[in-house]
This record gives C-alpha cells, sequence and structure tokens, in this order.
C-alpha cells in the first residue's frame, strides 16, 4: 500500500490489487481413527523421517493454553518439520522463503476418538508468499510438497 498526494495537505491511499489467482489447498487432512494423539505424532514423526523430514519444534497448544490461559483446549500440537537439505537450497535462492519454514503439521485429537492429522501444502504457501511466481522456489515447492504427500500416503496406509 502506498499514498498519494491528493489536494492541500490530504492524503489518500492506493491500494495495488494482484489479479486473484486459484490458491491450492492449503493442507492435506489425514485421519487416524485408531490412533490417540500421542501415538499419531510417533507415527507422523516417523513418516516424516522417511522422506527426510525432522521434527525441529514441538508446540503443545493443550499444556500451552492450560498453563498461560487457565482454559481447557483439546489435544493440540503443532510439528515444525525440515527437510535440511531442500531448505539449505531453498534459503540460498531466497532468505524470503525462511518466513515459511518449517513445513507445519498439526495432530489433533477428534471428538470421535483418532486423530486428525493436517500437513501443510508449500506450494500454497508459497502462492500467499507471492514466492510462486520464482522457478527456483516453484521447483523446491513441488519438491516438499511431493516428499509430504508420501508422508500423507504412508499416513493413510
Amino acid at each position: 500500500m502506498r499514498f498519494q498526494g491528493y489536494g492541500k495537505g490530504r492524503m489518500t491511499q492506493v491500494r495495488t490489487v494482484r489479479p486473484q489467482r486459484a490458491v491450492p489447498a492449503l493442507g492435506m487432512d489425514v485421519r487416524l481413527t485408531t490412533l490417540e494423539p500421542e501415538a499419531a505424532i510417533e507415527r507422523v514423526t516417523a513418516a516424516l523421517k522417511a522422506q527426510g523430514f525432522g521434527v525441529l519444534t514441538r508446540i503443545d497448544a493443550h499444556s500451552t493454553f492450560q498453563q498461560k490461559l487457565g482454559v481447557s483446549f483439546r489435544p493440540y500440537t503443532i510439528l515444525g518439520a525440515c527437510n535440511p537439505e531442500l531448505a539449505h537450497r531453498t534459503l540460498s535462492h531466497s532468505s524470503m522463503v525462511g518466513l515459511l519454514l518449517p513445513c507445519n503439521v498439526t495432530v489433533e485429537a477428534v471428538p470421535e476418538g483418532g486423530s486428525l492429522v493436517r500437513i501443510a501444502n508449500p506450494e500454497a504457501m508459497a502462492r500467499m508468499g507471492g514466492l510462486d511466481g520464482d522457478p527456483v522456489i516453484a521447483e523446491l515447492m513441488e519438491e516438499a510438497q511431493h516428499r509430504l504427500r508420501r508422508v500423507a500416503d504412508a499416513l493413510s496406509a
């Protein structure tokens, strides 16, 4: 957004509007009906490892909300997954990609029992961040997406 002068001492906001583009789904959902969250996290971590990802961060929203806010919340964990080789190649090309890292995976309890796993779509994140026009970034995000798709497939098997 920028400002443009208009008359004596008056400023008018001018917005640059980008054309709307179809945005791919933000993530993939995998329902694990027989696994409670902790077991699901172990399975997700193993599937990520098989595709070259490690878990750098683990945020337990359930415990954090209880400790910081005194409120109850369903079991909900955010895993920050990183494939070091892909991250290095991507960050070497553009430091802006750091805003999109790590690849987030959530694991939450569902009322019917079991867990719901959501895996972020790197291609959608790059598009939302305006980085999808860069062919190198697009290629690397596509590779990350393929690996994460294999994680989802392994969890579904």
